[in-house]
């Protein structure tokens, strides 16, 4: 069955504000009217969200996945464990990863199905590329086939002032953020090999993040204390074609009968069987 799934599939991302903490990379060239400033409420700039941020969020989901199942997960950090916070990778290693590497021990060389996925061990690459989204704040130019998005720059400042009454709310200190609001695109992930693991594994970390997008950990983003990272998100059905793809993003358009059969049959036989093949290999490595 998982021949009939392409190495190409497909995350929707919803939000009402996102700020990322690698920042946002903007085309000002592309600025309506000549107008290039980027706190000007009538301003047309797109950009490029760094996948950075967005390969975080969705790994803490996948390790959650995981260790949900009863497994753990290859530690994030460096595989020498020598962090600024004494403690830290002892807590985590008891809150259910193991150390960086011990799992390549394994016959297949493979690691852990995290380790698999995201590689970052002795220059290892994972299996799942990670694109950045390229957004517009005009629809009509979005590409979703190309992992494309929807969405509206605008450069947020924030004042902190001073609570004194006779300094007449004074600021004391402005922070400028890079800000998307109003998104929504399709992130574009790729696998470099297609596993029915790994399709699973991404399913129920979407579902998992979404279920958890007001929980502070499973939040997307460098601002998550001002609501910039409560995201909506759902995989697309990897069995619809660029067609029905474009559908899902189309306001004005609902699903067709023949989705509705490929929902069905994603859920029904596809779904199950993928998850699985992640059974096996999660018991496999515990």
């Amino acid at each position: 069955m998982i021949e009939d799934i392409d190495r190409d599939v497909f995350v929707r991302i919803q939000t009402d504000l996102l700020v990322v903490g690698d920042s946002i990379m903007t085309d000002r060239h592309h600025a309506s009217n000549g107008n290039y400033e980027d706190d000007d409420p009538q301003n047309q700039i797109g950009g490029i969200i760094p996948a950075f941020s967005l390969s975080g969020w969705l790994r803490h989901g996948m390790e959650k996945v995981v260790q949900e199942r009863g497994g753990t997960a290859c530690h994030p950090g460096e595989a020498n464990a020598n962090f600024r916070k004494d403690g830290v990778y002892n807590r985590d290693l008891d809150a259910g990863y193991h150390p960086k590497g011990d799992c390549l021990e394994d016959e297949d060389g493979n690691g852990c199905v995290i380790l698999d996925l995201f590689g970052g061990f002795g220059n290892r690459p994972g299996k799942v590329m990670r694109r950045p989204i390229q957004f517009s704040p005009v629809r009509s130019s979005v590409d979703y086939t190309r992992g494309q998005a929807e969405g509206h720059y605008r450069r947020l400042n924030r004042n902190v002032v001073s609570r004194n009454e006779e300094d007449n709310r004074e600021p004391l200190r402005n922070a400028k953020l890079d800000a998307v609001g109003n998104f929504d695109g399709a992130w574009h992930l790729s696998f470099r090999e297609t596993k029915p693991e790994f399709v699973a594994l991404l399913a129920e970390a979407i579902d998992y993040l979404d279920a958890h997008k007001t929980d502070f950990m499973h939040q997307l983003g460098g601002a998550r204390n001002f609501g910039g990272g409560i995201v909506d998100c759902e995989l697309v059905n990897p069995l619809y074609n660029e067609t029905e793809l474009r559908r899902v993003f189309d306001r004005g358009k609902g699903n067709t009968n023949k989705m509705d059969d490929k929902d069905d049959e994603w859920a029904d036989e596809y779904l199950p069987e993928f998850e699985s093949a992640l059974s096996a290999r999660v018991e496999a490595e515990s």
